[in-house]
């Protein structure tokens, strides 16, 4: 059983504006086994926070992953991936869909709400993709 652990982040540099996206992966003990980022264009940081998500669900699916949990600081998008809130954005909506059907591939998956500051790595990772691109 491959359990990995997962740290994303998204922003963007006004809202919508430049994007990126960062991803960390880690496995079960601790140890980082990927770093990703990706510039994803003109975006608001909900979107931008979802498709960081979605990046680490298809990373860890790639690296072939039973179990993972999975850490961001944007409490709209861990509620709402809960079901805990409503999605009341349409082009939010398509990305929920996205990370449902990706959440299947899995045969446990948690999310979890922590502050910016255990973000970093992922945060720093989403600065680096935007600043090489604009």
């Amino acid at each position: 059983m491959k359990k990995f652990i997962i740290y994303t982040d998204g922003g963007a540099r006004g809202n919508p504006g430049p994007a990126g996206i960062g991803v960390v992966i880690e496995d079960a003990r601790g140890n980082i086994i990927l770093q990703d980022k990706e510039y994803i264009g003109e975006k608001t940081n909900n979107q931008a926070e979802y498709q960081a998500l979605i990046l680490a669900l298809e990373r860890a699916k790639e690296l072939g992953a039973d179990e993972i949990d999975c850490f961001l600081d944007s409490e709209l998008v861990v509620e709402q991936v809960k079901q805990n809130y409503k999605i009341k954005n349409s082009e939010l909506a398509k990305l929920f869909v996205k990370i449902w059907n990706l959440s299947q591939s899995f045969s446990k998956i948690t999310y979890t709400h922590i502050p910016r500051e255990q973000n970093k790595m992922a945060d720093r990772l989403v600065n680096l993709a935007i600043d090489d691109n604009i």
